[in-house]
Formats: structure tokens, sequence, C-alpha cells
């Protein structure tokens, strides 16, 4: 059987940031990240809970490097909104650092194979 790395706490703090910081990008609109869809795939979070791994994916892909840009560049501001949701939950907002989920590349290239 396989052993699961992550505690029970991790997997449910992990689950409210990914919840929280999906609602904080769906609030800023798709005009914010020049027209791309942007969601939250998933989070990841250090033992310790001080870094959050966010995973996100960008459609269309194209704009996955303008929008990863901004994401970091809005970093601060956006663990700030995000301090604000789970201040009663978390005594200390963790850092966050985001990652392109390129899964959906992945699932198009994999069914522009099977087309052929």
């Amino acid at each position: 059987m396989e052993k699961n790395t992550e505690s029970t706490r991790q997997l449910k703090v992990a689950k409210e940031l990914q919840k929280h910081m999906a609602e904080i990008i769906r609030s800023k609109g798709m005009a914010a990240f020049g027209g791309a869809l942007v969601s939250v795939s998933g989070v990841k979070i250090s033992p310790d809970l001080s870094v959050a791994k966010i995973y996100v994916s960008v459609f269309p892909s194209e704009k996955a490097q303008s929008v990863m840009e901004q994401l970091q560049e809005n970093g601060r501001a956006l663990r700030g909104e995000l301090g604000n949701k789970v201040a009663r939950q978390l005594r200390i907002v963790p850092e966050i650092v985001f990652y392109l989920d390129s899964s959906l590349d992945y699932v198009e290239h994999i069914e522009q194979l099977l087309k052929k």
C-alpha cells in the first residue's frame, strides 16, 4: 500500500486555499488576464504550512506566459486577499508560488494524436 506523504491537515488546508484562490481569481474576471480563462487546478502545501504551490491552468494556452507573469507580479496582493479569507483558520498565511499546470495541453495533445 502506498504511503500518503501529505498529512490530513495539509490536504484540508490545501483544499481550503484552492477554493479561496479560485474565488479570488474568478472575482478578477477574464478581462484582468487578457481574456484568458484561469482556473486553480490544485494546491500543494509544505508540511509546516508555510509555502503553498498553486497550480493554475490557462485557456487558451497561448496566453499562459503573460498570465503567469501577471500572477507572479501580483503575488503579494493575492496573498493579502487570501489572508483576509483564511485569517480565522490559519495562524500564518503561507507564501504563495504559482506554477503552470500543463495537463490541459497534454490532454489536447493526446486528442490531436487520437484524431490522426
